[in-house]
């Protein structure tokens, strides 16, 4: 029987890197971080490609992978909170997987993210007020992907990795 892979999307500090270790580990599948894997390709940090390239020149790139990786069978694959910013790749993760959206609040996020250099789109005045209006834009389209929604804020990352497994069994995904 074919596993179908599965896609986690959400917004930067929803835990989709830490759930998606779990998740793999417990399903036996390949983990695979979208971001992390840009970063091995280019021998370049995110931060570093935004400000040689611009988030442009990232999103081309993060594009063109999401493309590649969602190609792959039996896969935890954790995209990066923009994802969702260009058709082609939610049409990718839509057509090719089951995606699952961590959905948290933007204050959860705040907290999560606070100490984290490695997020070009926070390194501003108002982080808080960025994740409100990243959230605003994106939103609609975590939600109109989604397969399954699971809230994180407040839940121990096992319980998350807990409800997702329990739904994927019972939708037969795995």
């Amino acid at each position: 029987m074919h596993k179908e892979s599965i896609f986690l999307i959400g917004p930067m500090g929803a835990g989709k890197s830490t759930v998606g270790k779990l998740l793999a580990e417990k399903l036996h599948y390949d983990f695979i971080d979208s971001d992390h894997e840009i970063e091995a390709r280019t021998g370049a940090t995110i931060p570093m490609i935004f400000d040689i390239e611009g988030e442009k020149g990232f999103r081309d790139r993060e594009e063109a992978m999401i493309d590649e990786l969602t190609q792959r069978k039996e896969v935890i694959l954790a995209t990066g909170g923009g994802v969702v910013e260009r058709e082609p790749s939610r049409q990718h993760l839509r057509t090719r997987g089951f995606v699952v959206y961590l959905r948290s609040s933007v204050e959860a996020l705040v907290q999560r993210t606070r100490q984290d250099r490695n997020r070009p789109l926070l390194q501003t005045e108002n982080p808080e007020q960025v994740l409100h209006d990243l959230m605003q834009r994106r939103e609609p389209w975590y939600l109109e992907m989604a397969d399954l929604v699971i809230e994180t804020q407040q839940v121990p990352v096992h319980r998350v990795v807990k409800q997702i497994y329990e739904r994927l069994l019972q939708e037969k995904v795995i």
